[in-house]
């Protein structure tokens, strides 16, 4: 494996998770849950780049209100390190103020962009594209490198990148050309994708320096990028939170793709495409996709026994026994205050059922 050389890397943890309620909350979103092996997937996120990346390379960024849960279940990780977000304003700010923050000490050293809640297997060849797209970066400082995972399938559900020719190769990882973006197909759009050869699913991860990032914001986002350049000289003083409650609840609520991502032409990005053995585990479904040996087998936590049921998670964080018979594609929770059945390609419709929730007076649920 490639040795990874000095950069830094930033894991995004902030989202509440919704569609893996009734175990993800607003106060306890899904990202800081045990799900796999007792642990959440913020610490396998940080457990999949250590030792490679020293605590002090490492920065987590997540809700204000979540930052005591954060230094709890990462005591490794400087307390500097956690940054806090005063209130929800999607990922756009978000990583706009991270790279601020980061490009007053760090401008020009490669910087990771990762996400709290996901599963990567093959973790030797994710250290080393990370590897790979630093030193890349440390010869091309107006570029971004995209992550691309293989596909193993033809997702409807995902973003997918397509690439082009071969640029160059290092450390026996091609590094091609970026294309284009290409968001949740149809399925005849994403079959011809998954059988194309130059197409790879979009985990969200990517290697830059954080002043490219900063020229991106002054470019498509000048207005942001104003108000991210007071915040960045006030970090480290005493006005810099007096700054922060000013200036962070102005900032329009977009996506970093909407905001930046969609803007950089072809020329500024390459792409790494390789199989990370990398699952969004941002729904019950893609949990159960990510941990399954084979789609006929079932996912189950806690005391659960089943007769003659396939293809179903049935996940119980309490003591009670649940008991399955005769269910094909099914997903049961049960948590102390609520029980979710439902079928598995029924999923997209909880984040529906939460909204509705908050909307009667239930809120307390969600």
């Amino acid at each position: 494996m490639a040795a990874v050389p000095k950069m830094k890397a930033v894991i995004f943890a902030g989202g509440v998770g919704t569609r893996m309620w009734p175990m993800s909350r607003q106060a306890t979103p899904k990202q800081f849950e045990k799900l796999i092996d007792n642990k959440s997937t913020l610490q396998l996120a940080v457990d999949r780049l250590t030792p490679a990346f020293a605590p002090e390379d490492i920065y987590i960024s997540t809700g204000a209100r979540y930052l005591d849960i954060v230094a709890k279940q990462l005591p490794e990780i400087p307390k500097a390190n956690l940054i806090g977000e005063l209130e929800m304003r999607d990922v756009g700010p978000a990583v706009g103020y991270v790279m601020a923050i980061l490009s007053k000490k760090f401008a020009d050293t490669p910087t990771a962009i990762l996400w709290s809640d996901h599963l990567v297997k093959n973790v030797d060849l994710f250290k080393q594209a990370l590897a790979t797209g630093a030193q890349y970066l440390n010869h091309h400082n107006d570029q971004i490198v995209f992550l691309g995972q293989k596909p193993r399938f033809a997702s409807q559900n995902l973003g997918w990148i397509e690439f082009g020719k071969e640029i160059t190769e290092l450390n026996n990882l091609q590094i091609r050309e970026f294309v284009s973006w290409h968001y949740r197909p149809e399925l005849a759009t994403a079959q011809k994708y998954f059988t194309s050869g130059h197409h790879a699913w979009n985990p969200g991860y990517f290697v830059v320096k954080p002043k490219f990032v900063m020229d991106q914001f002054q470019k498509h986002a000048p207005d942001m990028f104003t108000k991210l350049q007071t915040l960045k000289a006030s970090f480290g003083t005493k006005g810099h939170e007096q700054d922060l409650q000013a200036i962070y609840p102005t900032f329009e609520k977009v996506s970093f793709d909407n905001l930046i991502l969609e803007k950089i032409s072809p020329q500024e990005a390459v792409v790494i495409s390789v199989d990370l053995g990398w699952s969004d585990v941002g729904a019950w479904e893609a949990l159960k996709e990510a941990l399954q040996g084979s789609q006929e087998e079932n996912v189950t936590l806690g005391n659960v026994k089943t007769k003659n049921t396939k293809d179903s998670l049935i996940y119980s964080y309490t003591n009670q026994l649940i008991t399955t018979i005769d269910l094909d594609g099914a997903v049961i929770v049960v948590t102390p205050d609520v029980i979710l059945v439902t079928k598995k390609d029924s999923i997209p419709e909880v984040k529906k059922l939460v909204t509705e929730l908050q909307e009667s007076g239930m809120e307390h649920y969600t």
